[in-house]
């Protein structure tokens, strides 16, 4: 039997389809088993725990198991490459971080370009900081702490809960703006620096409003002023550091990701459930209580904030001079 070329055209052109069709009938049904929620720190810290109670909300409403998977290591870089590889058909998706954005500069060579190969599907919330002081330090304010420490260069300590966490380039942030002098002593982690800074040997530290709020309460240590641009509820008396430094914003951040060239109505459809997520009182709370605040929004949305994220930290990081340990 002879064929045509036409028959041929046609013939070539269904089967090229093929794989997209397949694509497509696929996200109409999904899903149809279980999705894994990679979580790129150990079972049992903050992104955890978010990510279980937002896999148990996301089971319930679309009827099957989100399986939360830990793939700890190398500051969040392995879960995510794992991430990145992932067939985009929207059964593995990430736990994003703050770390995303950040270790695109502090990491030159990394196998992956989080910003291209992702494809941003929720915000789920910030995490605002607070600069805390030892009591022992004479100032008492933001403006006289940038006052003191231009009079003093070199002499304030300011612990570093981490090379490259938002903690410690929240601090460099500050000394960028702030245009000061002051010493970044690296600890492995916010628990190992706070005896530090109680006992005076650091003066200052950019620490997580919810671990903080005891020692400011108590009185061992001075709250200064939140990183985020506006004030906090739970620190209503406390003035954003933008108020002192315009433009200075500094958080952590906890959102949702699946690898880039995923069918855009399964990101649409995690989209939706995610923000409905958010919504509930229950789990607002919960995220409170977490230090995690308001977040929400389009996928668009999440690109945009994460691609603004990527570019100021990269400056941050620049003029630090911070490399991964």
């Amino acid at each position: 039997m002879l064929i045509s070329r036409r028959q041929i055209w046609h013939f070539t052109i269904g089967a090229a389809a093929l794989p997209l069709l397949a694509r497509v009938a696929a996200a109409q049904n999904y899903p149809s088993r279980p999705v894994h929620l990679v979580v790129t720190v150990p079972a049992g810290g903050s992104p955890d725990i978010i990510a279980r109670l937002l896999g148990q909300w996301l089971s319930d409403r679309l009827a099957q198991p989100i399986v939360v998977e830990n793939r700890p290591g190398a500051s969040a870089n392995i879960g995510t490459e794992f991430v990145v590889r992932a067939t985009p058909d929207g059964y593995t998706l990430l736990l994003a971080m703050s770390a995303n954005a950040i270790n695109a500069s502090l990491y030159p060579k990394l196998n992956y370009n989080f910003i291209s190969d992702v494809a941003p599907v929720a915000l789920i919330g910030r995490i605002p900081l607070v600069l805390v002081a030892n009591p022992s330090l004479p100032a008492k304010t933001v403006p006289e702490l940038i006052a003191y420490a231009k009079a003093n260069p070199g002499k304030i300590n300011m612990a570093s809960a981490g090379k490259g966490t938002p903690l410690d380039v929240a601090g460099e942030l500050f000394k960028m703006m702030a245009g000061v002098d002051i010493v970044s002593v690296t600890y492995q982690g916010e628990s190992l620096a706070i005896p530090d800074l109680l006992s005076g040997q650091m003066q200052i530290m950019f620490g997580v409003v919810p671990a903080s709020l005891g020692y400011i309460r108590s009185g061992k240590l001075r709250a200064l002023g939140v990183t985020t641009q506006a004030r906090q509820q739970v620190l209503p008396e406390l003035p954003a550091m933008d108020e002192f430094l315009p433009g200075f914003e500094a958080a952590g951040w906890y959102g949702v990701a699946a690898p880039k060239n995923t069918p855009a109505d399964v990101v649409a459809l995690l989209n939706k459930e995610i923000n409905g997520a958010l919504r509930d009182p229950a789990i607002e709370k919960r995220l409170a209580e977490l230090g995690v605040g308001p977040g929400g929004g389009s996928a668009s949305d999440f690109a945009a904030f994460i691609a603004a994220e990527t570019e100021k930290w990269a400056k941050v990081v620049n003029f630090a001079g911070s490399k991964a340990n």
